[in-house]
């Protein structure tokens, strides 16, 4: 009976938690309090212990309350329950993304939208690069010159197709790239 509240409590938590990790430490601690799993202190110190683990916070908090609560399984299965919601609605996505694409892809309107989105997603993608330029980070002009060596081979093959823009602009290859250009600059 345990495994299914846990189960059933983090499912719940990742289907209707919205706007992340520290959104959704309400819906968890109502489930925490509801079920008595642990007192309100080992919950914080708990929520305290995940902000400095590496990795998303809810799940973190969820593997820390499924562990404290039925050991191991109980870890795995309140883990695995958080992520499933997702997992489903990414999978579904998918499956209609690739329906759509099969069925529409000598379809001039749905090819167009396609490319046009490319566009959009590396305009929100570069407007999140810029949120993050900083005195502090970009602290001299080869700093600069890597960033603009990125955005170009990132654009690149949406305005030319051809094979050397396929495998120059391939994101491992940049971001590889990019770390080695940083290391033989900067060091250490």
């Amino acid at each position: 009976m345990l495994y299914l509240q846990l189960f059933i409590s983090f499912f719940k938590i990742g289907l209707f938690g919205f706007g992340g990790g520290l959104a959704i430490l309400s819906l968890m601690q109502m489930e925490v309090e509801q079920y008595g799993w642990m007192s309100q202190q080992e919950f914080v110190d708990i929520v305290a212990v995940s902000q400095v683990t590496p990795g998303p916070i809810g799940i973190n908090c969820a593997t820390y309350v499924g562990y404290t609560t039925a050991g191991i399984c109980g870890s795995v299965l309140a883990t695995f329950a958080i992520i499933l919601p997702s997992l489903i609605i990414m999978l579904s996505i998918c499956k209609v993304y690739f329906w759509l694409n099969r069925r529409f892809q000598n379809n001039p309107y749905f090819v167009q939208t396609l490319r046009m989105l490319r566009f959009t997603v590396i305009g929100l993608i570069a407007s999140a690069a810029l949120m993050l330029i900083k005195p502090q980070t970009f602290i001299d002009p080869v700093s600069w010159i890597i960033f603009a060596a990125v955005c170009l081979f990132t654009v690149l093959p949406q305005l030319y197709k051809n094979k050397v823009t396929d495998i120059v602009s391939h994101p491992i290859l940049l971001i590889i790239a990019a770390g080695i250009a940083g290391y033989l600059i900067y060091g250490f």
